[in-house]
């Protein structure tokens, strides 16, 4: 069986798994991360977000056969600093965004994301930049959702 070694929330780790199984199973079922969450299986949904090397992406639509030993994985458990929690988690939390809290894990890292990517390319977290955010809330949260991305980004 093949050998997969990348860096998951800032430790190397090493599965023996073929190489098309989704690295969300990867995380979840053999690594026991469970912040990412399963919705859809087909990038859709993105309740899984995690990031690669800083950039958003869906570990449900990705072979682990495709990630490379230099390859950098956060998810939402590696996003604090130790016990400080992110700027974005604080929104989160200042702003009530959560119900079912299914979704909220996923909508917190493509913000970060968003946030980040807007920063290196010079433009401002608006309206316009959060609308380019395509995680579902099946509970609707969505204004709350907006309202911490922007708080959130204010402090980062």
């Amino acid at each position: 069986m093949p050998t997969h070694t990348f860096t998951l929330n800032g430790e190397r780790v090493t599965v023996d798994v073929e190489d098309d199984v989704r690295l969300l199973w990867v995380i979840r079922d053999m690594l026991g991360v469970t912040g990412p969450k399963y919705g859809c299986g087909i990038n859709v949904c993105k309740a899984c977000t995690c990031h690669i090397n800083g950039k958003a992406f869906n570990p449900c639509s990705v072979p682990v056969g495709a990630i490379s030993d230099s390859d950098e994985i956060t998810t939402i458990e590696g996003l604090a600093d130790g016990d400080e929690l992110h700027p974005m988690q604080k929104a989160w939390i200042d702003r009530d965004v959560p119900q079912c809290g299914y979704c909220q894990p996923g909508q917190i890292m493509a913000a970060v994301a968003k946030v980040r990517q807007c920063r290196r390319e010079g433009r401002d977290v608006d309206d316009e930049a959060v609308e380019e955010i395509r995680n579902i809330c099946r509970c609707g949260t969505y204004q709350r959702i907006r309202e911490a991305i922007k708080a959130g980004a204010d402090d980062m």
